[in-house]
């Protein structure tokens, strides 16, 4: 703010100056875009991939903030998903020859099972008949007779279960558990990466604020880069220069220190002037005024110069 303040009052004293000569310029300073990389969470720096003054490419990993609890969190995560695919597997595939061979070998004996108790309880109900043997040892035998029966038939409804297979509610339900299951992973993995800190465009790192074991508050910038894919004057345009400076309007830009002008092409220009005085805007008044603009440079040589030199945007008076 103190550096825009200062270039404003250099403005308003070029232009008191450029009354005289019939001239004035618009004066700035070279820019490109700062970025600032916040910290998600107050966690440790554990790892810093980059130094202070580094080109890097957009998406490079530039630091990494421990993870606390997330990793085992999202390693449960991935097992429970594994064992909910491994059941869709299953259902999918339904029963094997073997297990369906179990229950036929299980449905036999049981078969076997409930012959035995019939003809026991044939032979009890013949000695209870001829009073040979107490009623109660005829309640015993009926009870394991029907005890043996109703083996047999759950014995029959399990080989029928797996003989029709998985049903499609069983498969429905699995496939919705995996689907949940990959959704819970997902959201811990982007929960994790913002534990990781990546460049989102290419640039230069200007600063790194903490260091190594540090917790940065949250919100905190942890990286300070400028991004190199646009570089732009911010200039002040004085208020008579005002309507010649719209954007798409081509504008030569002078750098001190750099041989012939720079072509630019005007983006953006404030509607608000910066500055503005107590006392009313007569007409000698308006000329104190300045609005702040955004120049556009194209060309190699632009981008290869440092920020914060100072430009100057001329116009002509009869222009």
């Amino acid at each position: 703010m103190n550096s825009r303040i200062a270039i404003a009052a250099c403005t308003l004293m070029l232009v008191a100056c450029s009354n005289e000569s019939g001239s004035m310029q618009a004066l700035g300073t070279l820019e490109r875009d700062r970025l600032e990389l916040v910290a998600e969470s107050n966690e440790r720096l554990i790892e810093t991939l980059v130094h202070e003054g580094e080109h890097v490419d957009a998406g490079a990993l530039l630091l990494r903030q421990e993870a606390g609890l997330m990793e085992p969190r999202i390693v449960q995560a991935r097992a429970a998903l594994a064992a909910a695919e491994h059941r869709l597997q299953e259902l999918q595939h339904g029963p094997r020859a073997r297990e369906i061979d179990e229950a036929e070998a299980a449905l036999a004996g049981a078969a076997s099972t409930l012959h035995t108790q019939q003809q026991e309880f044939s032979r009890v109900e013949s000695l209870v008949g001829r009073k040979l043997l107490s009623a109660s040892e005829l309640d015993r035998a009926r009870a394991a007779r029907d005890q043996a029966r109703a083996t047999r038939d759950q014995a029959v409804a399990a080989l029928k279960l797996l003989r029709e297979g998985t049903r499609v509610e069983q498969l429905e339900q699995a496939r919705a558990m995996v689907e949940q299951q990959r959704a819970a992973l997902a959201g811990l993995e982007a929960s994790a990466a913002r534990y990781l800190v990546r460049a989102p465009r290419a640039g230069r790192i200007e600063a790194l604020p903490y260091k190594l074991g540090e917790r940065p508050p949250d919100g905190a910038p942890l990286v300070i880069m400028l991004a190199d894919d646009r570089t732009y004057a911010r200039v002040y345009l004085p208020e008579p220069l005002r309507a010649r400076f719209t954007p798409g309007r081509k504008v030569d830009v002078t750098i001190d220190g750099v041989d012939g002008a720079l072509p630019g092409t005007v983006r953006y220009v404030a509607s608000e002037a910066t500055f503005t005085p107590y006392y009313a805007l007569t007409q000698q008044d308006r000329g104190n005024l300045s609005y702040l603009a955004e120049i556009d440079l194209d060309g190699a040589r632009a981008a290869a110069l440092p920020v914060g030199i100072p430009v100057q945007v001329a116009a002509a008076g009869g222009d």
